[in-house]
């Protein structure tokens, strides 16, 4: 299927490694112009050239870096219709209390402030333009709370209201606004939370439907479609990934 994406030029933040980086390179796959951004300068080059992007170095605990980093992509590349709004998941920890305020405050910068940053500038013109997707990586703990993530508990079902108001205001225009909702997916941070791989994929059996991981290439298809041309009708929605895990019917 051709996903109409081939020349567009697409933006995914936190693109090093894990989920970012199986989104970007099957947007590159898919014929797409992509910039990758990242705080580790080493990582975000090795990556750029394994899968034929070009890398920003970025950090999104700093929403005043949003306008540099959009200067910079866009001068290289052309002005961004796709934007994927990823980010490593803020710390896990077993007492919901016992977070410092720099680490909510990090949180709330990462998750919340630098996508609506971003969104500020490239959301105006993607309406003018007539088309535009964007797609945020969150976190099946929208949909139910999980016990030793409570910094993505907070923070993350704040952006899918907000772009809940986007997306119905720039439907008309062309421009979609989703979420994909990771669960259990074979990244590294999955694995350190588990121990180890076979610790992460022994949990999966015994607790995911389908009795495995999800790998990154399943969620990275799930949200390279909503980029495409074929999925302007959905706008304002949330894709769980996470192998039946999940058991809110809302």
């Amino acid at each position: 299927m051709d996903l109409g994406l081939a020349g567009r030029v697409a933006l995914v933040t936190g693109a090093s490694k894990g989920i970012g980086r199986g989104i970007a390179a099957a947007l590159a796959a898919e014929g797409a112009r992509v910039a990758i951004a990242s705080r580790s300068a080493e990582r975000i080059e090795a990556t750029a050239a394994e899968i034929g992007a070009r890398g920003y170095v970025f950090d999104a605990e700093d929403p005043a870096a949003v306008p540099a980093l959009l200067d910079r992509v866009e001068g290289d590349l052309g002005p961004v219709d796709v934007y994927i709004a990823n980010t490593g998941g803020p710390p896990a920890g077993p007492d919901p209390l016992a977070f410092t305020r720099e680490q909510w405050e990090a949180a709330h910068r990462s998750l919340v402030l630098t996508p609506m940053a971003v969104l500020e500038r490239l959301l105006p013109r993607m309406r003018e333009r007539g088309f535009g997707r964007v797609v945020a990586i969150g976190s099946m703990a929208v949909r139910e709370p999980v016990d030793n993530l409570q910094l993505s508990n907070a923070h993350r079902p704040g952006l899918v209201a907000a772009f809940k108001v986007l997306a119905r205001q720039s439907a008309r225009d062309g421009v979609t606004l989703n979420h994909v909702h990771p669960g259990q997916i074979a990244t590294d941070r999955m694995i350190g939370t588990a121990g180890s791989l076979e610790a992460a994929e022994a949990r999966a059996r015994d607790a995911v439907p389908a009795g495995r991981l999800g790998t990154v290439e399943e969620l990275a298809a799930a949200a390279v479609f909503l980029c495409s041309t074929q999925a302007g009708y959905i706008t304002g929605t949330s894709l769980l990934v996470d192998g039946g895990l999940t058991r809110s019917v809302t």
